[in-house]
């Protein structure tokens, strides 16, 4: 079973190309993590993680919601991480929570995605983001290979920076960045919700007939890079900056 997360599509877009590619059942967490919903999935055939890429490791509304489930049936579980440049030494964490939960690690494979952590970082324009998807094809697809054959997935050179990144920088990064406080919407704003609906921590209401966040972000980036008018903004550094949502 493949099971994914993703905020503004290029998970989602990873994880259904490889359940074409190998005919498996393809489950977006969404609800589950929106509702806290942690009750028993079973599945026969290996599990499949697809999650974006935060801060060189796995969302920790993922890894909340995989520490507080229980999985029966196959203990084998691979995981496939898109991201805009790397994803670090990632795998060291998932070995860990793999043993936590008794399961079997299969390894963990780094797909090279579009940007979209536009609070950050810029976002490519649509053409630019068509030849990385197309680049990325490829490795989805040996990714696939791995998995419809049983075996483990080649592992990374790590190196100490990646060490440092899914470490250190991981720690200080969340405290220091995810919040929601610089997001705010403009007079562009048609008060339509998709804000509201988008978000899995039901962190965004409408007020007086605009956005309101509160304080349970985990940047992920669905508000902003869904809104059909481009009438949410991070502070200074998203003007202008092109939204960038796969499955648009």
């Amino acid at each position: 079973m493949i099971l994914y997360f993703s905020g503004t599509g290029n998970s989602e877009y990873t994880a259904r190309r490889i359940g074409k590619e190998i005919d498996d059942e393809v489950t977006n967490l969404f609800d589950k993590i929106r509702n806290m919903d942690y009750s028993e999935m079973k599945s026969e055939r290996p599990w499949v993680i697809v999650v974006p890429t935060y801060a060189w490791r796995i969302p920790r509304i993922v890894s909340d919601w995989l520490e507080k489930t229980n999985f029966s049936g196959k203990k084998e579980v691979y995981f496939v991480m898109t991201c805009g440049g790397s994803i670090g030494n990632a795998g060291h964490y998932l070995k860990k929570l793999c043993a936590e939960k008794n399961m079997n690690y299969c390894g963990c494979a780094e797909i090279v995605m579009p940007e979209n952590y536009i609070a950050l970082f810029s976002t490519p324009t649509e053409d630019e983001a068509l030849q990385i998807i197309e680049q990325a094809e490829s490795v989805i697809d040996s990714t696939a290979l791995h998995i419809k054959n049983g075996d483990k997935l080649p592992n990374r050179e790590i190196s100490f920076g990646d060490k440092m990144n899914s470490g250190m920088i991981n720690a200080l990064f969340y405290p220091m960045f995810v919040h929601a406080k610089k997001f705010y919407a403009t007079d562009h704003c048609i008060s339509c919700g998709k804000c509201v609906n988008v978000c899995p921590l039901k962190n965004v209401s409408i007020e007086n007939g605009k956005p309101k966040w509160g304080d349970n972000c985990t940047h992920c980036m669905a508000c902003i890079c869904t809104c059909p008018k481009e009438a949410i903004e991070y502070g200074k550094h998203s003007k202008g900056l092109p939204r960038y949502n796969c499955l648009k």
